[in-house]
This record gives structure tokens, C-alpha cells and sequence, in this order.
């Protein structure tokens, strides 16, 4: 599936929303000293590094120039043992599906227990307000299911996985070491804040701005402040801005008001994204 979808996404996504102000993916390269961005196309991928071990975030599109990528930032595919899945589409599991490359078939992937359901058939992935059902995606590596709130470490690596439902039913948003979210997508950001994602993508918009609203909830009454971080618009340190629009849903078959000069006109083309960047360049917040 993951060859077949990405395809198809470089040739009918990059023509259906240029223009719009839909994706605004990071290019590749650092955004602190212990997170590094990793850009495919629309998407970006992260890399969590701290004593020695590094964990990755989402295993992104089935991507002819990941190794590449990586690569420029001091990274290696053979490296990576643990991989933090926040959900099943093929944007975020690509290099992981069966007709990969299998560049991380070594990894063990961390996935929610109710997301776990796509792959194993006993729910549907369905978008367009429930019009169409994507492809059974299928996956070899080693699972490890988890429970909403749940808190583990990988070595000295705090990560609390949150549920948050309604892009998926099983999605999951990452805090890790209390200090950054990583929020897959769950949150959408506008020149004006943040949004419930993409409304034609969600499998339910109302259990999604739920999601979102709980989700501020519990990092307000846990006095965090985080730097949350997406997989498609950017990141920001700044709860107002990225909660700004908690109840409302990003519309993707309209251009974006108010425009975002920042916004790429079409999202798909990584002619800017260069190895001296993304060696030289730190990735600025959205807000």
C-alpha cells in the first residue's frame, strides 16, 4: 500500500490543495538540541535524542530519500530500536509497511492498542466524512500495544502516550521527558493558531475537537507548557496559539483565511530543502 499511496499523493494531493495553505511542513533539520526534524514531502518525521538513545516519531511516507535525509542530520536507520506511532495512516507508517524498504524491520513500533485495530482488520479506516475506506495497512515489526495515559521509558527517556481520538479513533499524541508533545494529527496550525486537523481526513471532526479540548485540559492542570509539535504545520511553545481554535476543524477544500505568508504554495515541493539547511539552519517555532 504505502508505494501505491505515496504516488498517489506526490501527483493528486500536490494538485487538489496547492495553493491552499493546508500543509505547511518544517524543512529538514534541528529544532533544539534534542529533537530533529526530518521533512518527506508534506509530512515531517522527528528524532528524540538524549544520553545516547535516540527514539523516532512516526515512521512517515514510504520515502525514497529518508536514508539520505537522515544522513544529513548524523542519523542512521540501523540506529533506531524504537519507534513512537501516533497513528496508522500511511504518511506516518510508510517506511514501516510491508512494501517498504524495511529500513528500521529491526524496530519495535509503539502503538495504541485501539489503533492496533486497523492493522489487525477489526476496524476500518474511513475518511470523507465516512464516504471512503482506505486499505488495510500491514506491518511486520515487533508491536508494543498501548493504553491511553500510559507512562513507559526507553532507557531514561520519559513517554506518557495520550489518546486523541477522531483523525483516527485510536490516535495518540507523545509528551515526553513532560517537555514537548508531539501531536501527530491532532492539531492543525493557521496564521491565526491552532485547529482540529484536516476535516475531510478525520474519521469523526466532533471526537476530534473533543480530543482537542481535553487534551488542553490536561496540560493546563498539569502546569506544562510544552513545545508541541506537528506533523504537518510546525511547532510552537505556546499553549493560547496552539489551542486558539480548539472548536473548530482546519477546512481543506477552501483556500485558508486568513493566509498564511508562510505557507508553501504547493506543500509537495522539497526544491528548498537542502543538506546545507538542514546542517546550518535551527527550525524556528510557528508562534
Amino acid at each position: 500500500m504505502s508505494k501505491k499511496a505515496s504516488q498517489f499523493q506526490i501527483k493528486a494531493m500536490s494538485l487538489i490543495y496547492r495553493g491552499r495553505g493546508i500543509f505547511k511542513p518544517l524543512d529538514t533539520g534541528v529544532i533544539d538540541g534534542r529533537v530533529k526534524c526530518v521533512r518527506e514531502y508534506i509530512a515531517n518525521i522527528f528524532f528524540y535524542t538524549k544520553n545516547g538513545t535516540t527514539i523516532m516519531i512516526d515512521a512517515g511516507y514510504n520515502y525514497p530519500r529518508l536514508k539520505e535525509k537522515m544522513g544529513w542530520l548524523g542519523l542512521d536507520p540501523k540506529d533506531i530500536r524504537h519507534i513512537l506511532i501516533t497513528h496508522q495512516d500511511t504518511d506516518h507508517v510508510g517506511a514501516v509497511e510491508d512494501d517498504s524498504d524495511l529500513l528500521f524491520e529491526n524496530a519495535v513500533l509503539y502503538i495504541g492498542e485501539i489503533e492496533n485495530m486497523y492493522l489487525t482488520g477489526e476496524r476500518r479506516r474511513r475518511v470523507l466524512g465516512g464516504l471512503y475506506t482506505l486499505p488495510r495497512v500491514s506491518i511486520r515489526n515487533k508491536k508494543r500495544l498501548l493504553k491511553d495515559k500510559e507512562v513507559f521509558y526507553i532507557d531514561d527517556i520519559k513517554i506518557e502516550a495520550i489518546l486523541t481520538a477522531g483523525h483516527t479513533l485510536g490516535h495518540l499524541v507523545y509528551l515526553i521527558d513532560d517537555e514537548y508533545l508531539f501531536t501527530g494529527d491532532t492539531i492543525w496550525f493557521g496564521a491565526d493558531g491552532g485547529y482540529s486537523f484536516i476535516n475531510v481526513l478525520a474519521q469523526s471532526n466532533k471526537t476530534a475537537k473533543a480530543s482537542l479540548k481535553s487534551l488542553e485540559e490536561l496540560l493546563r492542570s498539569r502546569g506544562l507548557r510544552p513545545k508541541i509539535i506537528t506533523g504537518h504545520t510546525g511547532w510552537t511553545d505556546s499553549l493560547d496559539m496552539a489551542f486558539a481554535h480548539r472548536d473548530r476543524v482546519c477546512n481543506s477544500l477552501v483556500r485558508q483565511k486568513p493566509p498564511d505568508p508562510s505557507a508553501p504554495y504547493d506543500g509537495y515541493d522539497e526544491s528548498g530543502d537542502t543538506e546545507e539547511k538542514a546542517k546550518n539552519t535551527v527550525l524556528k517555532k510557528k508562534f
